[in-house]
């Protein structure tokens, strides 16, 4: 697959990174000469110093032969721009802008972007899907990340096993015999800094980190199961009113409300204009580094403080005189990833890593086949893959146990007919099923042979 990255920052970085490796033809335009030096010297792509909406940069790098394009420089309107250049001269089938303005994506401007309109195919907001991601994350006490497949009906719960773990030294087929009727199933460890995709016959360790994948409605069960009853914070301090700051203390507001919460922002404007708009938020005007202003907002009260500044340095700082001052856990925004290999040791509870979430979601439109969504874990070492299983599929017909499934892959739970199905060996894919499974970095092509559409299909 041909493939244009606008912006080579972060985002763009990471996207090349993961498409590199997967023998893509792959070329990035930035106006930065330093970034495009930088990631051509690092990485097997080309790179073009220019402007990403520019007619003649984008055919310097080939756009007329390009599958896809992926605009994800810091400006809205440059990766609007790309895409509409892409489709009007180059006419590249598939365009992915991120977009950061919520106002470009209120939901009575819902056909803006469409091909009769502005001519993207996938819209990514950055803000938005960090959101839902920390909303998920205090929805589920315990966990170190979660993520929803097949119409949210499945879940994909990581769970650190802590020393009084009660199933860690047992073989993972005899966790189903021991609990037949809890629909989840452990697809993936990592431990000592490799990712291992098990068979049934593995066993977990202390200190491993399970990626178990669930019903939605057993995840707290399970999570339960792996030595963890954190109860759901009802105290919540968030660090930080930008987009994603604001968007998590509406959604609590409304969905949660009896959740009391308390945001600090910097900015006096800003903090005026989120005190207007939030109902049952309480907005104070101030640095999150501020010890002052962190005991105003009670945060040696709080269950959990969230810190969603743009700034790495005070999300960490600020979340640790937080914990210092009494607050039972934390949440941190984490851009930079050396930052994120001793948040740990840092004494921050859990992250969020933001390009992780636009990456995975420019996977799932890069993914060959009837992949529906992706997810990334562990820095790309592998992924949570939904696929759904057509007729001409190998997968279709055959008992789990006769499949030769490549090493690699561990298939994690069926959804067919809006029901959640846990397998095992005498289980048979049916098409139409959606299959969520785990797929180890180099097995992720067999996984796109495994549910390619094949020409009978038509």
């Amino acid at each position: 697959m041909k493939v244009i990255i606008c912006g080579a920052g972060q985002v763009g970085y990471g996207i090349a990174e993961r498409l590199a490796q997967e023998d893509n033809d792959v070329s990035v335009i930035d106006t930065s000469a330093a970034l495009i030096a930088n990631i051509t010297e690092s990485l097997d792509v080309r790179g073009y110093v220019g402007h990403g909406a520019h007619p003649d940069v984008l055919a310097k790098a080939g756009a007329d032969q390009a599958d896809m394009l992926i605009a994800v420089t810091l400006f809205d309107e440059v990766n609007i721009v790309a895409c509409e250049v892409a489709h009007a001269i180059f006419n590249v089938p598939t365009k992915v802008a991120r977009i950061r303005a919520q106002n470009y994506l209120a939901p009575e401007y819902a056909n803006l972007f469409s091909r009769e309109n502005v001519p993207i195919d996938v819209t990514i907001s950055p803000e938005v899907e960090v959101g839902r991601m920390v909303l998920r994350r205090i929805s589920f006490p315990g966990a170190t990340d979660v993520v929803r497949f097949a119409d949210d009906r499945v879940a994909m719960v990581a769970i650190e096993c802590m020393e009084d773990c009660p199933v860690v030294d047992t073989p993972l087929q005899q966790l189903s015999e021991l609990f037949p009727d809890l629909q989840a199933t452990v697809t993936g460890i990592f431990r000592n800094g490799k990712l291992i995709v098990p068979h049934s016959s593995d066993q977990l360790q202390t200190g491993d980190l399970a990626y178990v994948v669930c019903d939605r409605d057993h995840a707290r069960r399970t999570l339960a199961l792996f030595g963890h009853e954190e109860q759901e914070a009802r105290r919540i301090v968030i660090l930080g009113g930008g987009n994603i700051g604001y968007f998590v203390a509406k959604a609590i507001e409304e969905n949660q409300p009896r959740t009391r919460v308390k945001l600090i922002e910097s900015d006096r404007d800003r903090a005026v204009m989120m005190a207007d708009k939030l109902s049952n938020t309480v907005v104070l005007n101030g640095s999150a580094m501020d010890q002052r202003i962190l005991m105003q907002a009670d945060v040696q009260d709080a269950d959990l403080v969230v810190a969603l500044t743009n700034n790495d340095q005070i999300n960490i700082l600020g979340s640790m005189m937080a914990k210092r001052l009494g607050a039972k856990s934390t949440l941190v925004l984490i851009n930079e990833p050396s930052y994120q290999d001793f948040a740990g040791t840092a004494g921050v509870d859990a992250y969020i890593n933001p390009r992780a979430v636009t990456i995975s979601r420019v996977l799932q439109h890069v993914r060959k086949g009837r992949i529906r969504s992706v997810y990334a874990v562990q820095k790309g070492t592998a992924e949570v893959i939904e696929a759904e299983a057509l007729e001409t599929s190998p997968l279709v017909g055959k008992a789990l146990r006769e499949l030769d499934l490549p090493d690699g892959i561990r298939i994690g739970a069926l959804y067919r007919d809006q029901t959640f199905i846990r397998p095992h060996g005498d289980t048979k894919i049916k098409a139409r099923d959606r299959v969520v499974l785990f797929a180890a970095a180099d097995a992720v092509r067999h996984v796109e042979q495994l549910f390619r559409v094949s020409i009978q299909f038509f």
